[in-house]
């Protein structure tokens, strides 16, 4: 009996691990070194639901992975900003509830098209 209740113990966890709500956005940042994306990548990774950090001083971007249950854009910048540097979403960036990321189109992209019931083009052009 206790072999059975510890099994089902373990898949209810491994189930439940796997259920969180993992999204991507990219942030437009003031960083201009290598210096700046380790003090950005240092200090936000300790923000709750943060997964992977990935930048791009070239471009001067923060692209954060993350639990949305735990976290929000919103959230991220803040983290950034106590750091030092200003940040905002990346323009042509968003968070899109149909498409579940980040893609090309404007703001309105799929909001626009709810109302009839379709997804936009744009939602299937996934920007890297």
């Amino acid at each position: 009996m206790k072999k059975f209740i510890l099994m089902a113990l373990t898949m209810f966890m491994a189930v439940a691990v796997n259920a969180t709500d993992v999204k991507t956005v990219t942030l437009k940042t003031n960083m201009s070194c290598e210096n700046c994306a380790s003090k950005i990548k240092e200090n936000v990774r300790f923000e709750k639901g943060v997964k992977e950090i990935k930048t791009n001083v070239s471009d001067k971007t923060v692209t954060i992975t993350y639990d949305a249950d735990k976290t929000n854009p919103e959230k991220l910048i803040k983290g950034i900003e106590k750091v030092g540097y200003k940040a905002s979403l990346a323009e042509g960036k968003h968070e899109c509830a149909d498409c579940k990321g980040d893609h090309k189109g404007g703001k309105d992209c799929c909001e626009g098209e709810k109302k009839d019931e379709k997804k936009s083009d744009c939602c299937s052009e996934k920007k890297n």
